[in-house]
């Protein structure tokens, strides 16, 4: 039931109207002045107020600020007589929300009630909907809240380096696993400086590729580069990125980096670990490598002391030709040996790797042509000068590409055409590749399992055992890699990668 305030300062047309306004529903509340009606407001505090605007002491432009000063979301009617329509005017626009001329009529009455009563739901209504609004806001604003301080913790937190930029690479989140990479604190460098200060140019170009449009990668895999920090330090990471994209438009960049430096340090102390742990095998196969070595150099100087004996020129050239490649054989042993033992770190220079490569197929020449092997370089004309460690890649390359000419001279096949193939590739990422490939007779998987194992030799007799551990390791100390493919009887390829610097910034 509506309350209805009922102010007028003459009893009778309070008496008609309140008979009219309970016979309705309404509960009245009579009032016969405006200072009285203001009392009764502030105690009852009712929806609606229904008050004459000629009154003596406080009219209903005052009784009608009172109330929106007190309950704005009241509604006040004026009951006005004829010629108050200034004051009618007045009325309205301090709040009135409706009038109704004297005398007052039932119809009237009824439309003005009804009209002040469907403000008042709207209104409620308005007010439900704002309370919900600003309570939904509050959540929502709370579950940002959240969220952001747990991105920022899981950012914080993580065990990889972010680095995050706006779309002109100016750093934008710069987490503590960075600065541990990067040196630099985060006051130091977000808002203050790009990627292309502190990232190395290849991530540059990759990262400026994407945010241009020039390349159609938009989530750049895992790949291993160096970071050179703050002071000077090469370190070894992991690196992925993307770009961050809102609707069509390039935000901005995320980039992620693994620090490798312990990983690396354990991969190297596995490696002694491994390294010590075959010394074991090694010994015992140094030992039957020499056993062999020396039936070959007596079976030579029993041919040497029979040649002497009966001046027999033959066997005495024939033994010393066993000597002498048992001699050799016992060379290639110990420097196999002292090449595997030894640590070695790579000493950078600046050379012209498609030279190197033309003067080992120049060392191996006259073997292949006396087997009818053909040798054939395929060198990359765009590569030049670069630094590298070039004593490294003229040891791995004479190495496979001599075993590359065997494996021809051990295929059973006479019929073929025996070649060799060097190849030369500069790869983005400052890299290049070398595949040495030939047609010979190739190994089933179970033979290329034990490929870098050592003394295991597809050779037999003729081989050490240690040539392709001691390619593997050269290789590893210059942080490549070097993969095989083969079939048995189609031949074999072996492919390697060596990081190089541009020649101009070598640093020896």
């Amino acid at each position: 039931m509506n309350k209805i305030l009922l102010i007028d300062d003459e009893p009778d047309i309070v008496r008609v109207l309140s008979m009219s306004l309970r016979a309705d529903g309404y509960d009245v509340i009579p009032a016969y002045s405006g200072i009285e009606g203001v009392e009764v407001f502030e105690k009852e505090r009712p929806d609606i107020v229904l008050t004459d605007i000629k009154m003596p002491g406080m009219d209903g432009i005052e009784v009608l600020k009172k109330v929106k000063s007190i309950q704005p979301q009241s509604e006040v009617i004026i009951i006005t007589g004829h010629g108050d329509i200034d004051n009618t005017i007045e009325a309205l626009q301090y709040g009135a929300s409706d009038f109704i001329n004297k005398p007052v009529r039932d119809e009237a009455l009824s439309i003005a009630l009804k009209r002040a009563r469907e403000k008042l739901e709207i209104k409620r209504q308005l007010q439900e909907y704002t309370h919900d609004l600003e309570k939904k806001v509050a959540e929502a604003t709370r579950e940002v809240k959240r969220r952001a301080n747990f991105q920022i913790k899981l950012i914080r937190s993580s065990n990889d380096g972010i680095v995050a930029t706006d779309k002109n690479l100016k750093i934008v989140i710069f987490n503590p696993e960075a600065e541990q990479i990067f040196g630099y604190a985060p006051s130091e460098v977000i808002n203050k400086k790009t990627i292309t200060e502190i990232f190395p140019p290849e991530l540059n170009q990759i990262l400026m590729d994407a945010l241009s449009g020039k390349s159609e990668l938009r989530d750049l895999p895992w790949r291993e580069v160096a970071i050179q920090s703050r002071s000077g330090e090469q370190i070894p990471v992991r690196f992925s990125g993307t770009v961050l994209v809102e609707k069509n438009e390039q935000m901005g960049t995320v980039a992620f980096f693994q620090d490798l430096r312990e990983i690396k340090r354990l991969e190297q102390e596995l490696v002694k670990s491994e390294r010590l742990a075959a010394i074991g095998q090694t010994v015992a196969g140094l030992a039957h490598g020499i056993k062999n070595i020396l039936h070959g150099l007596k079976g030579g100087s029993y041919l040497v002391d029979i040649g002497i004996s009966k001046e027999d020129p033959v066997k005495l050239k024939k033994g010393w030709e066993m000597i002498k490649r048992n001699v050799g054989r016992t060379s290639n042993l110990v420097m196999d040996l002292l090449s595997y033992a030894k640590e070695r770190v790579p000493q950078y220079e600046n050379c012209f790797p498609n030279e190197i490569a033309d003067d080992v197929c120049g060392l191996v020449q006259d073997k292949a042509q006396e087997n009818h092997v053909e040798i054939i370089k395929e060198f990359d004309n765009t590569m030049g000068e670069v630094s590298l460690d070039p004593n490294t890649l003229h040891e791995v390359l004479l190495n496979l590409m001599s075993n590359a000419v065997d494996a021809c001279l051990l295929d059973d096949n006479m019929d073929k055409k025996w070649q060799v193939r060097l190849t030369t590739t500069i790869e983005k990422g400052s890299r290049i590749k070398f595949d040495v490939t030939d047609n010979g007779a190739g190994m089933d998987e179970e033979v290329m399992q034990k490929l870098f194992t050592s003394f295991f030799s597809t050779k037999g007799h003729r081989g050490t055992g240690l040539g392709l551990m001691v390619t593997r390791k050269l290789i590893e100390e210059h942080r490549g890699k070097i993969q095989v493919t083969s079939q048995p009887g189609n031949g074999t390829t072996f492919s390697f990668y060596l990081p190089y610097k541009s020649a101009d910034i070598a640093d020896g």
